[in-house]
């Protein structure tokens, strides 16, 4: 393929991928009650299990004022604790409660119920299999640096 080819396939990728994206986020009742960042945030807690506020505000690429906001709301909720470090009294380690790990894990098994039944309601058996050999060169487009 020329670099025209691959520009139109990237073109296309980029716009089917971000509209999948954007379909996704809406068929989670749960995760709409949340924003984008709430939601990025519970997930990075549940990643790492714990961090410091301005480490959540430089992943986000937010303030720390804005990170501050969005913990507020999750602490409201009671997805998150907030537990004073045993080095440093004056630093503050956030981290998800058991009603922030069920509330992402809802979101999650939402998102994948509502793809699951998209792909067997809307693709041959054929289409599926090709949905899966697809995978192999997605995961190196995310890999690559």
């Amino acid at each position: 393929m020329n670099i025209n080819s691959n520009l139109q396939l990237a073109s296309d990728i980029r716009t089917t991928v971000t509209r999948l994206v954007k379909k996704l986020r809406k068929e989670s009742p749960t995760g709409l009650r949340l924003s984008l960042t709430e939601r990025s945030t519970l997930a990075l807690l549940n990643q790492h299990k714990s961090l410091l506020p301005n480490e959540l505000a430089s992943m986000e690429m937010i303030t720390n004022q804005s990170m501050s906001q969005v913990l507020s709301h999750l602490f409201e909720l009671g997805y998150i604790t907030r537990t004073i470090s045993d080095t440093d009294k004056r630093k503050v380690i956030i981290s998800l409660t058991a009603e922030g790990e069920q509330t992402l894990t809802k979101v999650r098994d939402e998102r994948n119920e509502w793809l699951a039944r998209a792909i067997t309601e809307t693709c041959t058996p054929e289409e599926q299999a090709m949905l899966q050999q697809v995978l192999a060169p997605l995961h190196k487009l995310v890999d690559f640096k």
